[in-house]
């Protein structure tokens, strides 16, 4: 099974600078496993490659100062040993990748030549997004500029191409299925639904969520409990309609239920189905990332999307999948984060709330250490990343395939100062809260519909229900100093 290790650096105490020696900065690196092609040797085997950057400034003037050629620099020495090992490998048919799955295009014979676009496009081209600002005088250097914009502009082409792939790609597979055909769709417009991330108006816009389409992203063929075939991803069946991007001094839950939110408001309420996906980010503060996604249709009570919203969230667990891209970034955040589909309720906590016409998903990130380590290093350099997440069900039986896309968001170049503050105070409460049980939500609106001036009648039900709060607290103290008295009294009696 492949694998991946997420190395970060740390300064060992015990390892101070010694004199007559340079530290150098080494960047997070990665240690990744990839089982081989046994069928040619009687055991099994792996290959461990070890990805690392260190920062080559001071080492031009150490080659001028020591060497004149190139043949004797560290560099060289280096490049040295990374072609041996691959020309070792080329001399060994059995150190080969075996492939987990296979992959084909699912559209249509005219997008031949967009599909070897693509095809052309899936290899690796590192994008390094770290500033080119070394104090290092290497003589490369302008080659390094010219190299990065040749690669962005390779990066462009593949995006151009899986959008025209997006754009005359085929249909939902499973929309009849999934939604009721009986019922006429109900229009849905941008326009009235605002959320805090304004949604961009081309590929070169930034801070920003645009929806990419499902054609870059790998999905359950028909046939994928047979011969593991995977297609490309056809157009969503939920469409995005609003993104919010929050931050708090604690995590915010159920977020749906707030009076803000475009849940409640007059036309989150006429919608069918909305699913609300809240990515809660740990970090100082909290971020959340509020993904709103709508049908236009009734679902089906027989359907599989039927079961997972109104399931057990054993049932939730085991089949809600995302499936990450980095489409534009530094290098080792790509092969940090991956593209592999993930069942999010088996690698971090996730909590369900379903009430009326929506369904809310709070994922909490925090709760694993690996992906609390992945998102630290996304967020170091989030303002150059550009993301591409699907979510979807996983299809398991012969009937729920092949899989189709819930839906698809493209994040671009967000900036952390963007996100909208969020405070609370006292003890938050909704309209089901018991007054012998208060917990930490207070859902009651403190700022204005505009969200521009502060609501004096909110402010002062927050201060009335504080000193309630205060009150009840109180008693029940003074209830239970009595029930330890009166035993007391009794014996000494």
């Amino acid at each position: 099974m492949d694998a991946a290790i997420l190395q970060l650096p740390a300064a060992h105490k015990k390892r101070p600078p010694r004199s007559g020696y340079q530290r150098k900065k080494i960047h997070p690196s990665t240690w990744e496993i990839k089982s081989l092609d046994t069928t040619a040797v009687e055991s099994q085997r792996c290959l461990v490659t070890h990805m690392l950057e260190v920062e080559y400034d001071g080492w031009s003037s150490w080659k001028k100062n020591r060497n004149s050629k190139f043949e004797k620099s560290i560099p060289f020495a280096l490049l040295c040993q990374v072609a041996g090992i691959k020309e070792y490998i080329g001399a060994n048919p059995e150190l080969t990748h075996q492939s987990s799955g296979i992959f084909f295009d699912s559209s249509s014979s005219n997008l031949s030549d967009s599909s070897a676009e693509v095809e052309d496009a899936t290899t690796d081209h590192f994008y390094d997004a770290v500033g080119t600002d070394s104090s290092s005088e290497d003589e490369d250097s302008g080659d390094n500029v010219e190299r990065d914009t040749e690669d962005h502009m390779k990066l462009k082409n593949v995006h151009w191409a899986v959008a025209s792939l997006s754009v005359n790609g085929t249909s939902v597979p499973g929309a009849d299925k999934e939604l009721d055909s009986t019922t006429s769709s109900v229009s849905i417009e941008p326009s009235q639904f605002l959320g805090s991330l304004r949604q961009g108006k081309d590929d070169d816009d930034t801070d920003c969520w645009t929806n990419p389409g499902g054609a870059g992203f790998m999905i359950r063929g028909k046939t994928y409990l047979k011969d593991n075939a995977k297609v490309r991803g056809g157009d969503p069946l939920l469409k995005l309609v609003a993104v919010d991007w929050l931050k708090a001094d604690q995590s915010l839950d159920k977020v749906a239920l707030r009076p803000s939110c475009i849940v409640q408001s007059e036309a989150g309420k006429m919608l069918p189905f909305i699913l609300v996906v809240n990515l809660q980010i740990p970090a100082k503060p909290n971020y959340n990332m509020v993904f709103y996604f709508a049908a236009d249709r009734p679902v089906n009570t027989d359907s599989l999307l039927a079961k997972f919203i109104d399931g057990t969230d054993m049932f939730r667990d085991s089949r809600f999948k995302l499936i990450p891209s980095i489409v534009k970034g530094y290098w080792m955040v790509k092969r940090a984060v991956g593209t592999k589909a993930c069942l999010l309720g088996k690698a971090v906590t996730c909590r369900y709330l379903r009430q009326d016409n929506f369904l809310e998903i709070d994922v909490d990130i925090g709760s694993s250490s690996v992906a609390r380590n992945v998102i630290g290093l996304v967020l170091g350099y989030v303002t150059s990343l550009v993301v591409d997440l699907a979510v979807l069900i996983e299809a398991q039986e012969e009937e729920e395939l092949p899989e189709y896309l819930l839906g698809t968001i493209r994040l671009s170049c967000i900036r952390l100062e963007s996100a909208l503050e969020r405070q609370f105070s006292g003890y938050m409460f909704n309209s089901v809260a018991k007054i012998n049980q208060p917990t930490l939500w207070w859902t009651a609106q403190c700022y204005s519909s505009d969200e521009k001036g502060v609501n004096k009648d909110n402010l002062n039900m927050q201060s009335s229900f504080r000193r309630l709060v205060k009150a009840l607290f109180f008693i029940q103290k003074m209830r239970f100093a009595t029930c330890h008295l009166l035993p007391m009294k009794m014996s000494s009696n």
